[in-house]
């Protein structure tokens, strides 16, 4: 009986050290993982004709140079920067080299060389209940991991669209979602259907054939980035200011100084919610000079409009330059579940 007992006992030990290595061994893995991803995932900044601040989203390098993103992200713009995660340095986006207007994936050269590219996986080998994770800048904050599982793999038409639990929000829009070896199977895309556990990427197979359809840089301010109206995430309530708008905006005591007020109209059927509003001033010779942003947090029901909460003020120094010429953008939303 105590032989027996001394049997067992070590056989319980064994599995104990068993489990607590894998364990360990896994932990390291995930944190090579997220410091290998880091080192390939930017920070895009995107501006307007004025230098104005249009989105923020995310990208990571596929090849020497070559960054892929979100065609979203990029939309409108006529100019951005990259900023490596948790690097100071600026690179300068020379260009557009491919776009896919139907799966909202598009690949940016750079104003340097930058070797160290994050290899793509087949994502149709993907399954339901394997774990992910996702990088990004949500809301700017550089460098997020998080971790999931694969939720769902949906068809819209003849694509497929990957849903995962890994978090990602405004701002994640254009990272890399990862497998357990560290390869990308998809890109997220965060704008598209807020809410919890409900995220979505492009598989990166879409962005595998891209990447032999690349040619040389076309600058923004010419090819003029449009998502297409077949776009594979047309069901998904479109981008944001296309389905979401701002209008309407007003001083509460008919001045230019003072609080102000503008409405949100929603014209989608579901509800929304936490929409992420950019407010834009401009002087009497029609330059921006002042911005301010702003949440309203809602919910917004569908086919309504919702009038925002008095606001705060701009600088006082620039009261005496402004016109009544105001802009009012909406830069993300999320679907009320």
């Amino acid at each position: 009986m105590k032989r027996n007992r001394k049997i067992l006992f070590r056989f319980i030990y064994l599995v104990s050290i068993l489990i607590f290595g894998v364990n360990v061994v896994h932990a390291k893995t995930v944190q090579q993982i997220a410091k290998k991803t880091f080192r390939s995932t930017v920070l895009l900044v995107m501006e307007d004709a004025n230098g104005q601040p249009l989105s923020l989203g995310s990208g990571f390098f596929v090849r020497d140079g070559e960054i892929a993103s979100n065609l979203h992200v990029v939309e409108g713009a006529t100019r951005g920067y990259a900023k490596l995660v948790g690097q100071r340095t600026k690179y300068d986006i020379e260009g557009i080299t491919a776009v896919d207007f139907e799966r909202d994936l598009v690949l940016l050269r750079i104003s340097a060389s930058w070797s160290e590219v994050l290899s793509l996986s087949n994502s149709d080998t993907v399954q339901v209940g394997e774990p992910v994770y996702a990088v990004g800048n949500p809301q700017g904050l550089e460098g997020t991991f998080s971790q999931g599982i694969i939720s769902s793999i949906r068809e819209v038409g003849t694509d497929k669209l990957l849903q995962i639990t890994a978090a990602i929000s405004p701002g994640s829009s254009g990272g890399p979602v990862l497998n357990i070896k560290g390869e990308v199977i998809g890109v997220s895309v965060a704008t598209f259907r807020g809410g919890q556990n409900l995220n979505f990427a492009i598989p990166s197979n879409y962005l595998k054939i891209l990447l032999g359809k690349a040619g040389p840089p076309k600058p923004l301010a010419q090819a003029k980035p449009t998502k297409s109206k077949k776009s594979i995430l047309s069901d998904l309530g479109g981008r944001s200011t296309e389905s979401v708008i701002g209008s309407h905006f007003s001083w509460t005591d008919n001045q230019f100084m003072g609080k102000y007020s503008f409405s949100v109209r929603n014209k989608l059927r579901e509800s929304v919610q936490n929409v992420i509003c950019l407010v834009v001033f401009y002087d009497r010779v029609g330059l921006p000079i002042d911005t301010e942003m702003t949440i309203i947090k809602g919910p917004i029901g569908g086919n309504l409009a919702k009038r925002s909460p008095k606001l705060g003020r701009i600088s006082a120094d620039e009261v005496r330059n402004l016109t009544s010429e105001t802009e009012v953008r909406v830069l993300d939303f999320q679907l009320v579940e």
